[in-house]
C-alpha cells in the first residue's frame, strides 16, 4: 500500500516537559560539605539555580567576643584554612591600627614572607581542584606536591603546617629561622617549576579551554555592584588590589604588577590567579634580599600588649606578673572602634572590631571575600549547563570557613 502524506504540525511532536528540580550537595564532593544548590533545569541547562550556604557550627565573630584579644588567633586560622597566614595578619593588622601600635620593620618584611607563601597556596589549592573537577589529575598531583613544598617551609617558621596561630598583636611568635632565606631560595625555584609545567599541560589543552572559556561570564560593573574583590574581580578587567590600593606593611616597598582579566569567565579567573602566584614568587624574592637578618621582631616599648621574653617570665618579678595579666585579662586595647582591611587570598579580608578598653573584643565582625562571590553565582551560571557548576564553582574559591562566621 503506498504512504500517504500527511501535514504534521511541529508542534504536535513535542513532548510536554516540566522543569526538572534537582539538588547538588550538601553531600557533593564539590559543594564541601556546606552548599546546597537547589537547580531547575530544562533538559541540560540550568534556568534557576538557589544557593544555599550552611552552617559549620562555629560561631566565630561570637567566640571572639569571649575571649582575649590574642585568643582570636586561632579562630582566624579557620577563617581560610588554605592560606590561615593572611587571617593572622589581617587580624593582628586591625587591632594595631586600633591601638596605634606601629610594629617593627623586621616584622614587617617577616609578615610579608609567610603572607604570601599562604597566598601561593590558596591559589595553588584553587587551580588544582579546578584542573581535577575537568579530568586533569596530573596538573592536580603536581600543584598540590608545589604546596606541600610551602607548608614544609611554613612548618619550620611557624612549628605548624596548617593552622598557625603564629601572628600576635605587635608582632610575631618568634623570629624568622635562621635558615629562612636560604630556604625561600630552594622553595622559589621548585615552585615556579611546578607552575609552568602545570600550565603547559592544561592551557593547550583542547578540553580544558572549551570547558573554561566562556563559562561564568561576569562584567566588570556587574562584579563591582556585587561586591567583589581580589582574583574573581581583577579576572573582570579591574585592578584592585589592596596591597596597592592601601599599601601596608612593605608592600609600598615591592615591585610587583597586579595581573587583571578581560572577560571575567572561569578561564580569566584561573589565569589570574595563575599570574598572582607569579607576582609572589618574584615580591619573595625581593624580601630575600630586602629583609633585615637582625633587629626586634615584637614592638618593645608597649608592654601592656606584647607578652614578655620567657626568660624574663622566669627570672623576674616583673616578666612573671606582666605575663599573668596579658593571659588572665588580656591586653587592654583602647576604646573605639575600626575597620582594618588587607588582601586576603580571595580578595578584601576585612576585620571590623569594637573595644570598650577592655581585654576582651566588645564586637568583632568580619568582610569575608567569599560570601560576594558565592551570593552572585546563580547570575554566572544561569544558561549554562549542569556540567558547568562544579568548574565555576571552583573557581569562584569558596571557603566554609569564611562563609560561616
Amino acid at each position: 500500500m503506498e504512504p500517504t502524506d500527511y501535514d504534521i504540525d511541529e508542534s504536535e511532536l513535542d513532548l510536554p516537559t516540566e522543569p526538572m528540580r534537582l539538588a547538588m550537595g550538601p553531600s557533593h564532593p564539590a559543594m564541601h560539605g556546606t552548599i546546597r544548590m537547589m537547580v531547575e533545569c530544562d533538559g541540560e541547562m540550568l534556568t534557576k539555580v538557589d544557593v544555599e550556604m550552611g552552617f559549620l557550627h562555629r560561631g566565630f565573630e561570637k567566640m571572639c567576643e569571649r575571649g582575649t584579644w590574642a585568643q582570636c588567633f586561632p579562630y582566624t586560622d579557620r577563617l581560610n584554612y588554605v592560606s590561615p597566614m593572611l587571617c593572622n595578619v589581617g587580624f593582628a593588622h586591625a587591632v594595631e591600627k586600633l591601638a596605634d601600635i606601629e610594629i617593627t620593620e623586621r616584622c614587617k618584611w617577616y609578615r610579608v614572607v609567610l603572607g604570601e607563601l599562604a597566598r601561593i597556596t590558596d591559589h595553588l589549592t584553587c587551580n588544582a581542584a579546578m584542573a581535577m573537577e575537568l579530568g586533569a589529575f596530573t596538573p592536580f598531583l603536581w600543584m598540590v606536591r608545589a604546596r606541600e613544598h610551602i607548608w614544609d617551609l611554613l612548618e619550620e617558621e611557624t612549628g605548624a603546617r596548617l593552622t598557625h596561630s603564629f601572628a600576635r598583636i605587635g608582632g610575631m611568635a618568634k623570629p624568622p629561622t635562621p635558615l629562612l632565606k636560604a630556604r625561600l631560595g630552594e622553595v622559589i625555584p621548585a615552585v615556579r617549576s611546578i607552575i609552568d609545567e602545570s600550565m603547559k599541560l592544561l592551557l593547550k589543552n583542547r578540553i580544558f579551554l572549551d570547558r573554561m572559556q566562556g563559562v561564568g561570564v561576569m562584567s566588570a560593573a556587574e562584579a563591582v555592584q556585587w561586591g567583589w574583590t581580589g582574583p574573581t574581580l581583577r579576572s573582570t578587567g579591574v585592578a584592585y588590589d589592596v596591597r596597592k590600593a592601601h599599601p601596608y606593611l612593605v608592600y609600598d616597598q615591592l615591585d610587583f604588577d597586579v595581573p587583571v582579566g578581560e572577560r571575567g569567565d572561569n578561564y580569566d579567573r584561573y589565569l589570574v590567579r595563575n599570574e598572582e602566584m607569579y607576582q609572589s614568587l618574584r615580591m619573595l624574592e625581593q624580601c630575600v634580599q630586602k629583609m633585615p637578618d637582625d633587629g626586634p621582631i615584637n614592638v618593645a616599648d608597649r608592654p601592656e600588649i606584647v607578652l614578655p621574653e620567657k626568660k624574663d617570665v622566669y627570672t623576674t618579678i616583673e616578666g612573671t606578673i606582666q605575663h599573668f595579666k596579658l593571659v588572665m585579662e588580656g591586653a587592654k586595647i583602647p576604646a573605639g572602634e575600626v575597620y582594618g582591611f588587607t588582601e586576603g587570598g580571595n580578595g578584601e579580608l576585612g576585620f571590623y572590631i569594637v573595644s570598650d578598653g577592655t581585654g576582651t573584643p566588645y564586637r568583632v565582625r568580619i568582610r569575608p571575600p567569599c560570601v560576594f562571590v558565592l551570593q552572585s553565582f546563580p547570575r554566572m551560571i544561569r544558561g549554562h549547563m549542569i556540567a558547568d557548576v562544579v568548574p565555576t564553582f571552583g573557581s569562584v574559591n569558596m571557603i566554609g570557613g569564611e562563609c560561616d562566621r
